[in-house]
């Protein structure tokens, strides 16, 4: 096989997103439409990526970084369209980084879904010697460019693509369109794209226009035709984008059930990122999953909850309304935990086995061993916590002095009453008791009972003021 080049057009404005952002950053599945192509494109094990940017192209660019995974082994570079003269134009930008022994596969940024393997036949079938065009029939082909072929029958061959605005009436009525997906022998592609002229409708380069030159040529021109409609729907208007989107979510619960996943209402799911499910999950309505998520065996989500970056072992229940969050440091829920709802789980929650969270429980960067319990109405920040340890409501972690962050520790065994208020840098000793409505500021000695708080006071007869009478 051939080197490839894989060559990604994402220089158009997106008029009709109605956006400042470029249309190449719009989110997918809480990823830019770009990124997918990327991705993609890094399955072909290419040598070399380039993205042809031209609006917002600084914007673009700095983007495109962040879209390549680690380890990656092939170089990723830029080559600028200004102005944007058509598609032609924009694949003349990329000639100077692109060699001549390999073959080039065209993309577009603003269509996200093409499968990889779809590629790799669309590569197989050109040979390394031939135009290879991935197209599709549509019932309403309109605003595509149509396949000219030498006769009506599907293996007659290629003559030309001919755009929308310049086919004739005849063949507008040929419903095989042109995805914007080809891949053609880097050499010809060269002395093709140098003959490209502007006489058309729209005054611009068409690299639609190679065809004709490799038919003239005696270049074979051959054709994959697909049926699956989403792997080649671009982006044009949030109109779209939206379809797009509950297209992708769609594939994505079938899959996630064709694996055992249970699925409330696979209407009514959203996967932004990577989702893992172990056997028997359960997954209620309307939920969210960002980043990278892993759900162990028998773990129960309930309706309406966000997660996102976390690892939720096996057998815990998170319970309706809850959010977590790990960002960068991640979330860790134990096997066997209770979730919610309505908790917080921020990043750097670490939880062990048989933990729980209640409601309006909030947990950032902190690690609450086995057993550990706060069920209600707490915040704990920047806290160890040992096993078996129980929260009172209302309890909070006292972890920032108006400059640096400060760190609880609190024994195993120990009970912390309700409405606590505990200062760090603060120890807790081991199967101590804090009595409700203490402020701690010192540390406690091992199973002592720790209280700080007023004297209560009551006084007889008292009156309360009395509002003024209004003259």
């Amino acid at each position: 096989m051939a080197e490839v080049d894989v060559v990604i057009m994402a220089a158009g404005k997106g008029t009709r997103m109605k956006s400042k952002l470029p249309k190449v950053l719009h989110a997918l599945a809480g990823r830019a439409l770009l990124a997918h192509v990327v991705d993609t494109a890094s399955q072909l094990q290419p040598r070399n990526v380039v993205v042809i940017t031209g609006h917002g192209a600084i914007e673009v660019e700095a983007a495109t970084a962040g879209y390549i995974c680690a380890g990656a082994d092939f170089s990723i570079n830029f080559a600028r369209q200004e102005p944007q003269l058509g598609t032609g134009h924009a694949v003349q930008q990329a000639l100077p980084l692109l060699g001549d022994d390999g073959v080039v596969v065209v993309l577009s940024g603003d269509v996200p879904l093409t499968q990889a393997d779809t590629l790799r036949q669309l590569i197989a079938v050109g040979g390394g010697d031939k135009l290879a065009l991935l197209t599709l029939e549509l019932p309403d082909p309109t605003g595509y460019g149509r396949i000219v072929r030498s006769g009506a029958g599907e293996g007659d061959a290629v003559q030309a693509i001919v755009e929308h605005k310049d086919a004739s009436d005849t063949q507008r009525a040929i419903r095989e369109i042109y995805s914007g997906i080809m891949a053609v022998p880097a050499a010809p592609l060269r002395r093709w794209l140098a003959r490209l002229d502007n006489k058309n409708a729209q005054a611009e380069y068409y690299l639609t226009d190679i065809v004709k030159m490799a038919v003239a040529d005696g270049v074979p021109v051959v054709a994959h035709k697909i049926s699956d409609e989403v792997q080649v729907a671009g982006v044009n208007s949030p109109v779209q984008l939206a379809a797009l989107e509950r297209a992708f979510q769609q594939r994505n619960a079938l899959s996630l059930m064709e694996q055992g996943v249970r699925l409330a209402d696979p209407a009514r799911l959203d996967v932004r990122g990577s989702l893992q499910c172990g056997q028997d999950v359960s997954i209620d309505v309307n939920c969210v999953f960002a980043g990278d998520v892993a759900l162990g065996d028998g773990v129960q989500i309930g309706a309406h909850c966000v997660i996102a970056n976390a690892r939720i072992g096996a057998g815990a229940v998170i319970h309706p309304f809850t959010h977590i969050d790990g960002e960068k440091l991640g979330v860790t829920v134990g096997a066997g935990s209770l979730i919610g709802p309505f908790a917080r789980l921020r990043p750097g929650a670490q939880l062990g086995a048989e933990v729980h969270i209640g409601n309006f429980v909030e947990v950032k960067n902190a690690t609450l061993a086995n057993g550990a319990k706060a069920n209600h109405l707490t915040y704990l920040g920047d806290a160890t916590v040992g096993e078996r340890v129980n929260i009172g409501a209302g309890t909070i972690t006292a972890n920032y002095d108006g400059a640096n962050k400060h760190r609880t520790v609190i024994g195993d065994d120990v009970h912390v009453g309700s409405n606590c208020v505990l200062v760090a840098p603060i120890h807790i000793g081991a199967g101590g008791t804090v009595g409700g409505g203490s402020t701690l500021t010192k540390d406690t000695p091992a199973g002592a009972l720790s209280v700080a708080r007023g004297k209560q006071v009551s006084i007889a007869n008292w009156s309360r003021p009395l509002k003024k009478a209004k003259p």
